[in-house]
C-alpha cells in the first residue's frame, strides 16, 4: 500500500506541476516581464550617467547568454516547476503514510479523505505560507546581490522551522485529543506553533532592498499571483491525491467483499 501512495503521490505532484506552469506563465510571467524591463532601464540610465564606465559596460553587456528569455520562461520554468510539484507529491505521500497508520489505527472509522484534506492545509501554511508571510517573494532586480545567500539562508531556516514546528503541533494535537477534546487540543498546538514561529522571526534578520522608483504595482500582483500559484498548486496536489485514495479505498472494499463472497 506504502508504494501506491508515493505513486499517488507522484501523479498528483505531476498534474499539480503542469497545471501550476500554465498559471504561471499566464499571470506571473508578465509581471517578471516588467520587472526585467525596469531592471535593464535602470542599466541604461546608468550608464548614459557615467559615462567614464562605458567601456566596462560594453564589456558587461558582451556576455554570451547560454540560455535565452524564451528558453527560460517555458522549457526551464516548466522543467523546474515540475520537478519542484513531484518532489513536493513524494513528500506528500510519505507524510500521508506516516500520518494514516497512526489515524487510521487508532481512529478506524476516520475517513482517509480528511486526513489528505487536513494535510494538504497544513502543509500549505508550514512549507509555504509561513515562510511568504516572513520573506515575501520579490520579482527579479529587487533585492541586493550582496545579500543573496544571506536571503536564502534566512529562507531554508523559517522554512525548516516552520515544518518541523507544524509536525510537533500535529503530534501534540493528536496526543490531546482523547484527553482534553480535539478543538482544545489543536488549538494548544495551534498557539505553541505560533509562538515557535514568532521567535523565529525575531531573531532572523529582516530585508529592505526594493530599489528606489521599482514599480509597487509590479511587486504587489507578483506577490498575489505568487500566492495564487501555491494555492493552485497544493489544491490540485490535494484533491488528486485524495481521489486516488478513494480509489485505492474502492479497491480494497470491492476486493475484500469477492473473497468474502468465494468464502460463502
Amino acid at each position: 500500500m506504502e508504494r501506491k501512495f508515493i505513486g499517488a503521490g507522484l501523479f498528483a505532484g505531476l498534474v499539480a506541476g503542469i497545471v501550476s506552469f500554465v498559471f504561471a506563465r499566464i499571470f506571473i510571467e508578465p509581471q517578471v516581464a516588467k520587472a526585467i524591463a525596469f531592471e535593464e532601464s535602470q542599466s541604461k540610465a546608468e550608464e548614459m550617467a557615467h559615462a567614464a564606465e562605458h567601456a566596462a559596460e560594453q564589456d558587461h553587456h558582451g556576455e554570451v547568454e547560454v540560455f535565452s528569455r524564451t528558453i527560460q520562461e517555458n522549457f526551464g520554468a516548466g522543467v523546474g516547476t515540475v520537478v519542484f510539484a513531484l518532489a513536493m507529491g513524494a513528500f506528500f505521500a510519505v507524510a500521508f503514510t506516516v500520518l494514516w497508520a497512526y489515524v487510521g489505527r487508532r481512529w478506524p472509522s476516520t475517513d482517509p479523505r480528511a486526513v489528505v484534506g487536513a494535510l494538504g492545509l497544513l502543509g500549505f501554511v508550514a512549507a509555504f505560507g509561513v515562510p511568504f508571510f516572513v520573506y515575501p517573494a520579490n520579482p527579479p532586480a529587487v533585492g541586493d546581490d550582496a545579500t543573496i545567500g544571506e536571503r536564502s539562508g534566512s529562507f531554508l531556516i523559517i522554512t525548516l522551522v516552520s515544518v518541523i514546528a507544524m509536525i510537533i503541533a500535529v503530534v501534540v494535537a493528536l496526543q490531546l485529543r482523547d484527553r482534553i477534546g480535539g478543538l482544545a487540543g489543536a488549538t494548544i498546538a495551534g498557539i505553541g506553533y505560533l509562538v515557535v514561529i514568532g521567535v523565529a522571526k525575531e531573531l532572523l534578520p529582516e530585508f529592505h532592498e526594493v530599489p528606489a522608483g521599482f514599480p509597487a504595482a509590479v511587486i504587489g500582483d507578483f506577490r498575489v499571483y505568487a500566492i495564487a500559484n501555491q494555492v493552485v498548486l497544493w489544491t490540485v496536489l490535494t484533491l488528486v491525491f485524495a481521489a486516488a485514495i478513494s480509489a485505492f479505498t474502492r479497491r480494497t472494499e470491492q476486493a475484500a467483499g469477492d473473497l468474502v463472497t468465494a468464502a460463502r
